[in-house]
């Protein structure tokens, strides 16, 4: 079976590095992929890297016809069994050029936010896709309040890939040349740098711990890099953060770093934490969508209420000083990632799930 994969997204952040685990997955299976995205995108170089057949369409807005054009285009050479659409611009561009060709189509959603009630929505949940599928409980219900129909909306959790047996220590040399001390604790926050993911409450926390030695790095790359900046020189506390920009080395960061953090005000899953559990790293996050479906509060990590740097400064001050408790928590992730959250589990529900979709579609 052929899947074209539809991504209108330039950057790379959690989304596409579940499309891409996903494509490798499904490879392994006897699948193949074949992706779609605007050029100069970072999806277009990482299809390339891997070797994946890659289709480069400029998708500027919601209203491009001649991204839908072109769409259509290439999905009629592409000759898919199924298309899936990764993003709500993907979904919209994509299913509207799916539908015109007769393909079956499925979307994930991975954000928690409310959907509306417009002709849009219905169009888009109603003849463009055959499934929604929710990366999380707090995804579904959102699907279910924009009042998309049960029958159509599948959950499918985001995933990562097992790390078993392995039992990481910290990164000496990336931690020196990173600016980290031995004796340091080093926070990381692996997002891209939107308000949404409260990076700015997480610097108004780390001017109010009191334990000493706290570094933060901060890998992604967004918008509000120069902001987040500036405020980290108000707070004087710049000298704590660095910066990393867009890295592809994250699971050595995540074997270089003490705790992971996600301070996020919305959250459809949160993939970050998912690496950390899986790196034996402790987690705090904010209390707010799939987070607090995915982090085990007290078990894998420390759950806080969004928008609270009170709370938050002392949920890592007492992980700064505790090394067992990090011990501890980090110690518990592996378990939690085999609780539905490996790539194997999320790799067969998507199997089953297109072969249900084309099924359907051949005996309808």
């Amino acid at each position: 079976m052929k899947i074209a994969h539809v991504d209108a997204e330039t950057g790379f952040s959690g989304g596409e590095v579940q499309v891409f685990l996903l494509i490798d997955g499904l490879a392994r299976l006897g699948y193949e992929g074949a992706v779609f995205c605007p050029p100069g995108s970072r999806s277009e170089g990482e299809a390339r890297r891997r070797g994946i057949p890659v289709h480069t369409i400029p998708m500027a807005n919601d209203l491009d016809l001649r991204a839908i054009a072109g769409l259509r285009l290439g999905l009629s050479r592409c000759r898919p069994d199924l298309v899936h659409l990764h993003t709500g611009r993907a979904t919209w561009l994509g299913g509207l050029a799916a539908w015109m060709l007769s393909l079956p189509a499925i979307t994930t959603r991975r954000m928690d936010k409310p959907i509306g009630h417009g002709w849009r929505q219905r169009v888009t949940y109603g003849p463009l896709v055959a499934r929604a599928v929710a990366v999380s409980c707090a995804v579904r219900e959102a699907l279910f309040a924009g009042g998309v129909a049960p029958g159509k909306v599948v959950l499918i959790h985001d995933a990562v890939d097992a790390r078993e047996g392995e039992c990481p220590s910290a990164d000496g040399a990336l931690r020196t040349a990173l600016g980290a001390s031995a004796d340091a604790v080093v926070l990381l926050a692996i997002a891209s740098l939107h308000r949404r993911k409260g990076l700015d409450v997480l610097l108004d926390a780390l001017a109010r711990t009191k334990s000493r030695g706290i570094v933060l790095w901060i890998a992604g790359d967004g918008p509000e890099r120069s902001s987040l900046e500036a405020q980290a020189k108000g707070l004087r506390c710049s000298e704590q953060v660095r910066f990393l920009g867009f890295r592809r080395d994250v699971p050595s960061l995540l074997d270089a770093c003490d705790v992971v953090v996600l301070p996020s005000r919305q959250e459809g899953l949160g993939v970050a934490a998912l690496e950390g559990m899986a790196a034996r790293r402790p987690v705090v996050a904010s209390r707010v969508g799939g987070l607090e479906e995915v982090v085990v509060d007290g078990r894998t990590g420390i759950l806080v209420p969004r928008e609270d740097p009170d709370r938050l400064a002392m949920a890592i001050d007492r992980l700064a000083d505790d090394p067992g408790l990090r011990q501890r928590l980090g110690g518990a992730g592996p378990a939690r990632i085999s609780e539905g959250f490996l790539a194997s589990q999320m790799v067969s529900a998507y199997d089953e799930l297109y072969r249900s979709v084309v099924e359907e579609r051949r005996t309808a």
